[in-house]
């Protein structure tokens, strides 16, 4: 990590001259408020025991880290419960075991293809006060076999008593529908597999959940329950379009409560992948991000709609196939991370699931020891603590993000406005990102150091706050680690939320700086953010 005397000497260091000055709006965008619970997160279906554990273990360290984003956001974290693995899952009742899954390799060597789960699986919705959650059904084998129909008729009254307390978010019917007749794990439907075929199946699946909620926990069914996220596509160039579904009657009952689609920058196998050039690029994340907006505003064509409908990410991360090591485990994925959440706040999502499960390469953390990956925070999580931080109480004082154009693929800025109340339209926060790539380590894994390093570079940024008074005092909160490829000795402010610290609980380190000021001079602020780093600065309310 970097340590006070090296952030003297690397802000003391030659930096880019400060050859523009950005001017941050001043009203608050129409478009960037997000919902409580902005930083959520969709848990595999299959590694969800692991990350909650049950009644009698539950998982703490994973309740810390999510605790610890409900403090900075004013919401806990949402969690959807699902991944494709929801739609492998079969019921059955004399099973002791949460959860007994096979891995066959030839299909996915970083999750079970076979599974069956039995009551003791939905034990682990009760592990986390607090946490409000969704449950996936199996839409996959649900439609189209009967035991696969048989699990969904017996696991609703599990899964509605299990979400009758108050920690019901929303439901599920299927994961990734689009790509049921093309899927690398196998298809699952024929090549004909169309849109309206699939409305008509997911009309007739959610028909049966509706009733058996009606049935097992009426007071679920109240006010027009249960909901569910919907279609939850994979993407937006896969074989089934969302437009046709919804034209196809896929929202006839007006139980769609979410809007969910997701999206992956790119692959753990794609080739041409790099940290630079695919995830430390807001030029790639803007790309990928916008590519979901027509078929949502297709859709609903009304400000009042998309009201009533929210956008969301149900499930995203960086590369799919869980992930590639020395990319999507670093300390620029999290920088990517923050970028990725932040500009989608900007544009309309209301809410965004960073998906993770046991082993997987850019998980946030990982739950439990396995022979494969050591329990533990891992990078990506710090880029959540990052985004929270930025939304600051979005229950108190809800904030808009404006995303602010700057002049390289390589960096990024966005401000927080209230957008409510007697604040309303003041300058809350300003999140910098500097996504220029600064190495330490010659594999990308942290294990061999690169000798005699090149000195770090910094890039001098000032904007224009209109409305700050001049004089002011902003308060400084940096993001910081050894380099880009880092996957250790990341702090944010000063904080660690490492498990071998105090599980996952923050801990202030006293060899970092912190309380670092900027001020306010002629209606400008200027800060230096070294490569590889992102900083949050915090205007004062007057």
């Amino acid at each position: 990590m970097l340590t006070k005397s090296a952030l003297v000497t690397l802000l003391g260091a030659a930096s880019s001259a400060a050859a523009d000055v950005y001017t941050v709006p001043s009203q608050p965008n129409a478009n960037g408020e997000p919902l409580d619970g902005f930083v959520s997160y969709s848990i595999e279906f299959a590694s969800f025991p692991e990350f909650a554990g049950n009644k009698s273990s539950p998982n703490t360290f994973s309740y810390n880290l999510i605790n610890n984003l409900g403090a900075l956001q004013g919401h806990k974290p949402y969690i959807r419960v699902g991944g494709n693995t929801q739609d492998y899952a079969l019921y059955n009742a004399s099973q002791k075991a949460s959860l007994i899954g096979i891995v066959d390799p030839s299909r996915s060597p970083d999750y079970p293809t076979t599974i069956h789960i039995g009551d003791a699986y939905f034990e682990s919705y009760g592990t986390w006060p607090g946490v409000q959650f969704s449950h996936g059904f199996n839409l996959g084998l649900g439609a189209n076999r009967s035991e696969g129909w048989e699990t969904l008729a017996d696991t609703v009254p599990l899964a509605c008593k299990a979400l009758s307390h108050g920690n019901i978010y929303t439901w599920e019917y299927g994961n990734e529908p689009d790509l049921f007749s093309t899927s690398a794990q196998g298809p699952v439907r024929p090549s004909n597999w169309n849109e309206s075929t699939y409305a008509w199946q997911w009309l007739n699946g959610t028909a049966e959940i509706t009733k058996q909620v009606k049935k097992h926990c009426p007071t679920l069914a109240l006010f027009g329950g249960p909901k569910f996220m919907a279609p939850s596509f994979a993407g937006t160039g896969n074989h089934l379009k969302a437009p046709l579904a919804f034209q196809d009657g896929l929202d006839k009952n007006k139980n769609i409560e979410y809007f969910s689609t997701h999206n992956y920058i790119s692959g753990a196998t794609s080739l041409g992948v790099t940290l630079q050039g695919t995830l430390m690029n807001h030029n790639r994340t803007v790309s990928s991000v916008q590519g979901h907006l027509p078929e949502y505003n297709a859709i609903f064509t009304t400000a009042a709609a998309q009201k009533a409908t929210p956008l969301i990410f149900g499930e995203c991360n960086s590369l799919y196939n869980q992930g590639r090591p020395g990319l999507s485990n670093t300390f620029g994925a999290a920088l990517w991370g923050i970028d990725f959440n932040l500009y989608a706040a900007s544009v309309g999502f209301k809410r965004v699931h960073m998906h993770m499960g046991t082993n997987y390469r850019y998980q946030a953390w990982q739950p439990v020891e396995t022979d494969l990956a050591s329990r533990g925070t891992k990078a990506p999580y710090y880029g959540s603590i990052a985004v929270a931080a930025t939304l600051g109480n979005q229950e108190l004082l809800p904030v808009s993000i404006t995303n602010i154009p700057l002049a390289s693929a390589y960096e990024a800025a966005y401000a927080a406005h209230y957008s409510s109340g007697l604040l309303k339209g003041h300058l809350a926060r300003l999140t910098v990102l500097n996504m220029r790539g600064y190495n330490t380590t010659v594999d990308g894994e942290g294990l061999e150091s690169v000798p005699n390093p090149p000195p770090r570079p910094s890039q001098t940024y000032t904007f224009a706050v209109s409305g700050a008074r001049n004089g002011a005092h902003v308060g400084v909160q940096r993001l910081l680690a050894n380099g880009s490829d880092a996957i250790t000795g990341i702090t944010f402010d000063g904080w660690s939320y490492n498990y071998e610290l105090a599980k996952g609980k923050p801990v202030r380190l006293h060899n970092v700086t912190v309380g670092e000021t900027a001020v306010v001079r002629n209606g400008q602020v200027t800060v230096e953010v070294p490569d590889s780093s992102a900083v949050l600065l915090n205007f004062p309310l007057l």
